[in-house]
């Protein structure tokens, strides 16, 4: 028997069913908005595999073409890889709900979602949030929901749930919120320079705008969840924690104090190796396992950091809680990339190469759900082994780059003006070194390869991770906390937030947080947006003292672009049938040509010769005939009673046997042939287009010519 319930998200509804579809999951629901359906289905293995010492959470989002009806492109005619919109999806599901799965619990768990019909409006992801929190509501996956989510646009200063794609097409503001009945859990998005008080407005409204679904879901769990499962968690027994704790004694926190990265690693390694080896030696191997030597220094660790922060007031590499570390930057480092830059902010460091290409290198996708299926900015972030000094395997990007490739892209987009730009863009970053918040240092390293690149940025973009380590009290809730600027990789890695903020000095313009906390509450929030907005604003005047604003001119190896604009009626002149005229003449001159419907021609060369012969024949096709004017025009057709002169690209005139000459001509053979290049002046042109041209008329102009020119007095010498 199925169980349907429907929550109001502003004025659409959400219909949350379960019951009717994959009943042998551990817990699976369908949800609906409009016509775009999604079903979710969450399953828990029994028990963790043999040697299983971390939580193996894998979340998959799937899109079939036939959902929206239709045929997959490619040649297989087959879904395969994900797509990046998949892998975001994915990544939106998975963060939020990560956090409130048992600590010490590592049975494998899957949360799978497959879009089941999309209508082209109403955009899937928060379904799948939804939908993977009602599911494990509904299972007997211990697991401490429920979640709600909604999408927020702003369109005419009026927030708007859940907006459709043309809604969208409106807003200033695409954040996607997600949070429990009285905190934050999860944002991303994105916003065209949205002040610090509009977004933490935007957020409070999308915490009121959930609770709906939260009570559904609490209501549909009531009705038809299961009983949660008894589990049991793995943890170091407390005798063999204690040891560790008596063995390493005080020497933790000066290895944590050590400068620079890998030599504090090193520190706090050696200290794990010689106390790991002492408690194998005491309680034996069976006991003092791998997991239990690295799972009690991580909690030792972990305790050592916060107390230093919230007790000490010290961070590990020696900054107070607000300092942003030390800034470098340098453009035009690689010689030939259209644009370069090298970007560092304490052991974080980033190269970024921005290219210009032609309207052949707009991204092109396909788009079952809606929206955009073309793109003319791309953002591509690579984060290598090395930059962490570590082996590992070589492959192509995984979900992490995505995501964080797709946060920097967001942040820098709205300050590119793509629509009336002819070029599209791309911007790689090249991680060198790593040791907290790449990703925001791809959005500074990013901008400034493209004002290196000549490209008009609007206002240059810097981002920056504002993190948190708290204590809660006997209440549950957070009786103390710190806000870190700038947060390094072990304090994301032993506090509780990673809130990115990227923004211009005006505004927003990409977000995203994620905690390890169940929630965390808006004042907090707001403490840690102004945090941001002040290191923002620091690193925009650092970067401005390496490059203010866009170069006037783009790299010689970039291509030119000319633009000219046509009659649309002449379109179809400048292709030519089968589009013979514009092959040839992309073939001539070497240039790459984009014609738009309304008459825009966007030529681009990387050579000024070849870019003159496209030009020049554009406007020779696109031309008209001027009475009176001469042309030099060659014969392309012999006739008993004239010749035909193309005078303009794909445009030709009779020139009649009479006008061919100063005198009686008997045969037009006497005078050209075909092939015969002459000069020619136009007459006139008749009600049906038709040209007449005359070369006994434009000698006759020659001759004058001459004849003045003769006449007129020397100069003087």
């Amino acid at each position: 028997m199925s169980e349907k319930i429907t929550a109001s998200v502003g004025d659409k509804q959400i219909i949350i069913e379960t019951g009717k579809l994959a009943k042998q999951a551990d817990g699976a629901v369908t949800v609906q908005m409009g016509d775009t359906i999604v079903i979710v289905a969450a399953v828990a293995a029994t028990k963790a595999k043999e040697g299983q010492d971390f939580f193996p959470l894998t979340v998959d989002y799937r899109e079939k073409a036939a959902a929206a009806g239709k045929f997959p492109g490619g040649y297989f005619k087959r879904e395969g890889r994900p797509t990046e919109k998949e892998i975001l999806t994915c990544r939106l599901t998975d963060r939020p709900i990560r956090p409130l799965f048992p600590k010490g619990w590592y049975n494998e768990v899957q949360v799978q979602t497959v879009l089941l019909s999309a209508d082209g409006e109403n955009d899937p992801d928060i379904l799948s949030i939804v939908g993977a929190s009602a599911s494990l509501m509904v299972s007997d996956i211990p697991w401490a929901g429920p979640l709600g989510a909604v999408r927020v646009g702003r369109i005419n200063g009026k927030f708007v749930a859940n907006p459709t794609h043309g809604e969208q097409a409106e807003s200033d503001l695409d954040l996607v919120y997600v949070g429990n009945e009285k905190d934050i859990v999860m944002y991303e998005g994105a916003a065209k320079e949205i002040s610090e008080a509009d977004f933490n407005a935007a957020l409070k409204w999308a915490h009121e705008v959930i609770q709906p679904q939260i009570q559904a879901q609490k209501d549909l769990a009531a009705k038809f969840g299961k009983k949660k499962r008894e589990i049991t968690l793995k943890i170091v027994p407390d005798e063999i924690l204690a040891e560790a704790k008596a063995l390493a004694g005080d020497r933790f926190v000066p290895a944590l104090l050590t400068p620079g990265k890998l030599a504090r690693e090193g520190a706090c390694n050696a200290i794990k190796e010689e106390v790991g080896a002492k408690l194998v030696e005491k309680f034996g191997v069976e006991k003092v396992t791998p997991f239990v030597i690295n799972d009690a220094f991580y909690y030792i660790q972990k305790e050592a950091v916060r107390k230093l922060i919230l007790e000490s007031g010290k961070r590990l590499d020696g900054r107070d809680f607000e300092t942003v570390r030390p800034l470098h930057s340098e453009v035009g480092i690689l010689p030939r990339a259209h644009g370069s830059a090298l970007f560092s902010r304490g052991e974080t460091q980033a190269v970024t190469l921005a290219t210009l290409g032609t309207g052949d290198d707009t991204q092109e996708f396909d788009s079952y759900t809606g929206g955009e299926n073309t793109k003319k900015f791309i953002l591509h972030y690579n984060f290598p082994n090395f930059s962490v000094g570590e082996t590992g395997r070589i492959s192509g990007p995984g979900r992490r780059e995505i995501g964080h490739g797709a946060l920097a892209e967001r942040s820098i987009e709205p300050m590119i003006p793509l629509k009336d730009y002819p070029y599209a863009v791309r911007v790689t970053s090249e991680i060198m070194e790593s040791n907290g918040s790449t990703s925001m240092a791809t959005v500074c390293g990013g901008t400034l390869a493209l004002m290196d690149a000549g490209v008009p940025m609007i206002r240059p973009v810097a981002g920056i991770s504002v993190g948190i380590c708290t204590e809660y009290g006997a209440d549950k809730s957070i009786s103390k906390y710190q806000l870190l600027t700038d947060i390094i990789g072990w304090e994301d890695a032993y506090c509780d937030m990673d809130c990115k903020i990227a923004g211009t000095e005006k505004g927003i313009t990409g977000f995203q947080l994620d905690l390890k906390l169940k929630g965390l509450p808006h004042a907090i929030m707001e403490l840690a947006v102004e945090k941001a907005r002040i290191a923002r604003l620091f690193i925009l005047g650092e970067m401005a003292k390496t490059i203010a604003t866009p170069r006037k001119d783009i790299s010689p190896y970039a291509p030119r672009i000319t633009t000219l604009k046509v009659n649309p009626e002449k379109i179809g002149a400048i292709i030519g049938p089968g589009g013979k005229n514009i092959k040839r003449l992309v073939e001539e001159s070497g240039c790459e040509i984009d014609i738009e419907d309304d008459g825009t021609v966007n030529i681009f060369s990387v050579s000024a010769e070849g870019m003159k012969i496209a030009v020049d024949a554009i406007s020779g096709m696109t031309a008209e005939a001027e009475v009176g004017k001469i042309y030099r025009g060659k014969v392309v057709t012999v006739k008993e009673f004239g010749a035909f002169v193309e005078f303009l690209p794909g445009k030709d005139g009779l020139v009649h046997i009479s006008e061919l000459a100063n005198f009686r001509v008997k045969k037009t053979e006497d005078i050209v042939k075909v092939g015969d290049d002459i000069t020619v002046k136009c007459l006139g042109v008749d009600e049906k287009g038709r040209v007449r041209l005359s070369r006994k008329a434009a000698m006759e102009d020659r001759d004058k010519e001459a004849a003045a020119a003769a006449a007129a007095p020397a100069p003087e010498a």
